[in-house]
This record gives C-alpha cells, structure tokens and sequence, in this order.
C-alpha cells in the first residue's frame, strides 16, 4: 500500500518540479532591473547602471550579483537600495570605482578596474590638444564646463600633466550634459576661440567662471582674452561649430561616456579619479610598454 502511495505522489511531485525553470543567466543581458523604473536613465548611463549591478555582490549575502537578484527576487530591499545608489551616480556623473565604493556593503563586493581592457578607438582630428605631438600616451578627456566634478578635476589634471610634460598628451573632447543649460554655448564658445587659437586660454577661464556662464559674460571673457569679438561672436552661432560639438558628443555616446569628466588612456576608459597618486602606477605602466600602447586616439579618422 505504502509503495502505491509513494508512486502516487512521486507521479505528481516529479511534473511540477519538471515546470519549476532552471537557473538562467538571462540578468546578464537584461535591459531591465527587477520592477525599477530606468526610464529616467540616457542610454549611456542606463549601460553604465547595467553594468556595474551585474559585476557587484548582492550585500544580501544570497551569493548573486545585484542585477541577478533584483530581477530574481524584486523585493530585495538590499539589491534595491544598491541600484538606486549607482543609478544617482551615474545621474552625478560619478566615476564607476566611486559608485562600486558606495555600494560596498559587502566584504565580497567586486569593484570594476580602474583601467579598462577594452580598447575605444575615439575620433580626435581636430580636437584641441594640449602637449607634445609625439607624446607616448594620449589622455582624451569629455569634458562639460559647466559640471563641478569638470571644474574640480582641472588642477589635479594640470598636475598630471605637469608630472609628465614629455610624456602625455591631452586631447580635449566636448560633451556637455543635458541638465546643464550653459554647457552647449560654453562648448562652442571654447571652439569659437580655438578658432583664434586662444582655446586653452578659454577653456580656463570657463571652468573659473563655471557658475556664470551666460551669453554676455562669455562675450565679456572673449574681450578680456584679446579675441577679435566680431568674428568670435559670428563663430558663436556657427552651425560649423554646433555640429562639431554634437560630433565630440556622438563620438563619447559612441565610446560609452555617460558622465563627466570621463577620461580614456591610450583608448582605454579609467574609472577612477582625477589623482596622480593613483594615476601614476597606470600611467608609467604604460610608458615601460607593460600595456600595449594603441595608436587608434591619436589619429584622425
């Protein structure tokens, strides 16, 4: 008797436990994150929140990533809190090792590299360049002048670049934020001076000015540089110059900037600070050839 009985539920438990799915690894190419609304996300930095949920530790301790468990268990109230903390800083424009420190509530969190593998081959003919022509690595920069992290990163990097004068070039690339409503004018502003070669001198004083960056004082900051104000403020409502800001924007859309400044090594992204301290290691790795040096920024295409 006991053995048909034991038939008999086997003969029911086996069905359902076949409908049960196995474990699947769709969170790794999911576009979505549980029941969180990322509609508010550009394109870039929804990537970017992708990205680092599927390489952090859930602080749940249940052993998943947090991509993995918020779309597996929606009520998480841990993965959930972590996705909101990367979501507000790609929104501030944070670095991914600076988010990855703000998720980690758990010894096991997993932080992305500083430097990146991945090799981005970046448009830079004509970009303003500041350093030697035949500079061993090539520093492109996105940058926004009206973004703090932007103006704040200016000293640090003069201090990387001063450390190596011989060695380093820096191309500068335009990528003003949508929720910054100066940025756009400013970036064609400092075009416009490049056009009477003055485009470093501009761009300090903007980044100085970062907070009053309205039409009239940029025209005030053009007369204080000497430039011939007829012609700078025809190149200020140039449909030349506002392509060329929409190309250096396209082209970090293209690199997968989702926030400024955003910094690419021998066309590698890093992910960290503006800091010679931690800058240093990485970049005389480069100079001793320890990483490839890649061609691919430093010409024009």
């Amino acid at each position: 008797m006991r053995i048909y009985v034991a038939a008999a539920i086997l003969s029911i438990i086996v069905p359902l436990y076949a409908q049960v799915p196995a474990p699947s690894d769709a969170w790794k190419t999911s576009d979505k994150l549980g029941v969180i609304d990322l509609s508010s996300l550009t394109p870039n930095q929804k990537q970017a929140v992708l990205k680092i949920t599927r390489e952090q530790d859930c602080s749940c301790l249940c052993g998943m990533k947090v991509a993995e468990c918020v779309n597996r268990d929606p009520n998480c109230s841990y993965a959930k809190k972590l996705v909101a903390i990367a979501i507000k800083g790609v929104q501030e424009g944070k670095s991914m090792v600076e988010i990855s420190k703000l998720m980690d509530a758990s010894p096991k969190a997993h932080r992305p590299k500083l430097l990146e593998d991945e090799v981005v081959k970046i448009p830079v003919k004509g970009a303003p360049v500041r350093g030697p022509a035949d500079a061993r690595i090539t520093l492109v920069e996105f940058s926004d002048f009206e973004c703090p992290y932007c103006s704040i990163a200016v000293g640090e990097l003069n201090t990387v670049i001063a450390a190596y004068p011989n060695q380093i070039k820096l191309i500068y690339k335009q990528f003003p934020l949508s929720f910054h409503p100066h940025a756009p004018l400013a970036a064609v502003a400092s075009l416009a001076a490049n056009e009477q070669g003055k485009f470093w001198e501009m761009h300090d004083a903007l980044f100085k000015n970062s907070r009053r960056l309205s039409r009239d004082h940029i025209l005030s900051l053009a007369q204080e540089l000497g430039l011939d104000m007829n012609k700078f403020t025809a190149d200020l409502d140039s449909p030349k110059l506002q392509a060329a800001v929409k190309k250096d924007m396209a082209d970090g859309d293209a690199a997968g900037v989702y926030g400024t400044p955003a910094f690419f090594i021998d066309g590698r992204h890093y992910n960290g600070p503006v800091d010679l301290k931690i800058l240093k290691p990485i970049l005389d790795a480069e100079l001793k050839g320890v990483r490839p040096q890649v061609a691919s920024t430093t010409s024009a295409h």
